[in-house]
């Protein structure tokens, strides 16, 4: 199916355009069509398969076919989202979709201008993009309403319950306008009780869609699982980065302190590599994510807090470094690269530390993970070595000065 084929204004078809794309991909064939009528809409879908577009051309179209003059207290179109990222995302694909059309889109979210968020959402806006707890907080302050907003997008239904938003989601739903006075549309990787119970409590009779739910894994991506001790794994990633340096690599952990080391180490040996954890604050997060997208930083080490929501063009290769402990996050993780109808690899590294979570995976996504032979010229053994010695050189003369002062005697600065 071709967007032309459809009701889409001229102006959103000059967004399509402008993103690249042609032809719908299946969600997007599926729940168009009903959407662009006006019917509720829940959808279950596999990550990377188009739903962003799908509910923005979506609110676009039916915005610019229902013109309503000046900007009131409400925002026309409140889309929420579980993370920041995935609001930067959606956002980001929303002002390219929607660019010609005049829409004034904002995002918000914790970690940054918080004033300057609020300012700007008291001036009126077309489309409001944000967390749960950053659109309360908002909204308790009576900044905006959501009375006489026309459309609700839910994005990642699933996640929000994961992180414990149901209580502030359901705090949002009661406050906007009455169901059978919007239209809202609901897309999630799996439509469980939970998120059906959602469907029927503050929705119109929604259309409900299963896109592909029997390949639950991107059908593009190559997967592969090597097992490995747990000592070698840092000389394995090596091998395999050195192996294929043209590469865009997303390498996922399972902790911070992994994520950290692994910085360092590869760095260290010669790789330009930046990591984003939960923790790091908000600025520097949108400036490593910035480096990775444009290609001057092509590796990435990261938490699962870049397993959801993160759209990057080009990136050829995850690695998990650690099996994830939870099947649903290899799906999201493997689910970064072959975006878009293009081809990636997935290359997981078990050693005996999580090699238990392998048969819930395999048993998740209903396949088997081919094994591939391991020989030690693909492992690289000397990397401690330049470890060792980028420690040295960048903390040697704080621990030299540390060993000048004398041991039981306080050190005191003559003036």
């Amino acid at each position: 199916m071709k967007f032309k084929d459809l009701n889409i204004p001229e102006k959103v078809l000059e967004g399509i355009k402008a993103a690249g794309f042609q032809e719908c991909t299946p969600v997007q064939a599926q729940t168009l069509p009903e959407a662009l009528r006006g019917k509720d809409i829940a959808a279950q879908s596999q990550t990377g398969t188009g739903k962003t577009a799908a509910f923005l051309i979506t609110v676009f179209s039916r915005m610019l076919l229902a013109r309503q003059p000046g900007r009131s207290l409400s925002p026309r179109a409140l889309i929420i989202a579980p993370t920041r990222e995935l609001v930067l995302q959606i956002n980001a694909e929303a002002k390219l979709l929607g660019g010609t059309a005049g829409f004034k889109i904002l995002p918000v979210f914790g970690g940054i201008d918080y004033h300057k968020q609020r300012e700007e959402i008291a001036k009126g806006v077309d489309v409001l993009i944000g967390t749960p707890g950053r659109l309360i907080d908002y909204l308790k302050q009576k900044v905006y309403s959501l009375r006489k907003t026309q459309f609700l997008v839910i994005d990642e239904a699933d996640r929000l319950f994961d992180m414990g938003f149901i209580s502030d989601l359901r705090f949002l739903l009661r406050r906007m306008s009455p169901y059978d006075k919007r239209q809202s549309m609901l897309f999630s990787a799996t439509l469980s009780n939970r998120v059906l119970e959602l469907c029927y409590e503050h929705m119109n009779m929604p259309v409900h869609f299963s896109v592909t739910p029997e390949m639950v894994t991107v059908e593009k991506t190559e997967q592969e699982i090597y097992h490995v001790g747990k000592s070698e794994k840092v000389g394995l990633l090596l091998g395999i980065l050195k192996r294929e340096p043209a590469g865009r690599y997303l390498i996922f952990c399972n902790t911070r302190a992994a994520v950290e080391r692994l910085d360092v180490l590869l760095n260290a040996n010669g790789f330009a590599t930046n990591s984003i954890t939960g923790d790091l604050e908000q600025r520097k997060r949108m400036k490593v994510l910035s480096h990775f997208k444009d290609g001057t930083v092509p590796i990435l080490v990261a938490t699962d807090v870049a397993s959801r929501g993160l759209h990057i063009d080009g990136v050829t290769h995850v690695i998990n470094y650690d099996l994830p402990q939870d099947p649903e996050d290899y799906v999201h993780r493997i689910g970064r690269t072959a975006r878009a109808g293009a081809s990636g690899r997935a290359i997981s590294l078990a050693c005996e530390e999580y090699i238990h979570s392998l048969f819930d995976i395999e048993e998740f996504i209903r396949q088997k993970i081919p094994v591939m032979q391991l020989t030690d010229e693909m492992i690289i053994v000397d990397y401690l070595k330049r470890f060792r010695y980028t420690r040295k050189n960048n903390a040697g003369p704080q621990r030299k000065e540390s060993r000048q002062r004398p041991r039981g005697k306080r050190h005191v600065t003559k003036r």
